[in-house]
């Protein structure tokens, strides 16, 4: 079960405990970010997701969504607080260290960032290559990944010969070829149709269902209730858990 606690009192939001649990996989404490020009992106911000959970992230535009999870893969460094993810401190980690546990952490972006003359079999195993895994270990693992995606027929085309749902798809087999225990969407739905997007967000529901614990960013409210899974709520920096 996920929990959360903020400092900051509302009379809209539930507070939970502080307490630590012992199968967490994330735990953020007291984490504060604050840029150079003082703009404060996450205020005091507290939570535990567990192993094989699915949380949504939801609040408005420059809320501390992005910044949150940026954190939990070591792009960005926390001001103030501690850090925890899959059992690391991230304030401790630097070179290698910071990429072997990049390499437990699927990533999902909103504009897909995949490579224009790649095909979608080479964009997959791009980051199986990058780790130097061998190939007959890499064609073992691309067939799962696209089949979980629904995409085995789309392995030889190109990202400009997909539509938008299928170019997030491939996103999503791309964070998961590697087998790894965390995946984070960053508004994996933001550039699609409702159709779409509910198709992406069932591939992660599938996901988690096999024991991924999956961390969704979104400002898609009808999204979350359809899902049925529970969210926390950022706004101006500061994490809440909505009531209900």
């Amino acid at each position: 079960m996920t929990q959360v606690f903020n400092g900051q009192p509302s009379n809209t939001t539930d507070r939970a405990s502080q307490t630590v649990g012992a199968e967490a996989i994330v735990s953020l404490r007291g984490v504060s970010k604050t840029y150079e020009n003082g703009s404060k992106a996450l205020v005091d911000v507290s939570l535990d997701i567990q192993r094989g959970d699915f949380l949504f992230i939801t609040g408005p535009s420059g809320s501390g969504k992005s910044t949150l999870l940026k954190l939990l893969y070591g792009e960005e460094h926390a001001s103030q607080g501690e850090v925890l993810v899959d059992g690391c401190d991230l304030a401790t980690l630097r070179g290698d260290r910071l990429s072997q546990l990049r390499r437990r952490i699927g990533i999902v972006f909103q504009d897909y960032k995949l490579i224009p003359r790649r095909t979608v079999m080479e964009n997959v195993a791009f980051v199986l290559w990058a780790q130097g895994l061998p190939r007959k270990e890499i064609h073992r693992r691309l067939q799962p990944a696209l089949k979980m995606v629904g995409l085995v027929h789309k392995a030889d085309c190109f990202p400009d010969q997909l539509s938008g749902g299928e170019q997030q798809r491939v996103g999503i087999a791309r964070a998961i070829v590697g087998t790894p225990p965390i995946l984070l969407a960053d508004e994996p739905t933001g550039n699609l149709d409702p159709d779409n997007s509910w198709q992406v967000i069932k591939i992660l529901k599938k996901l988690n269902s096999v024991g991924i614990t999956v961390i969704v960013t979104t400002h898609d409210e009808s999204l979350i209730r359809l899902s049925n899974h529970p969210a926390v709520q950022l706004r101006n920096g500061y994490l809440y858990r909505p009531k209900g």
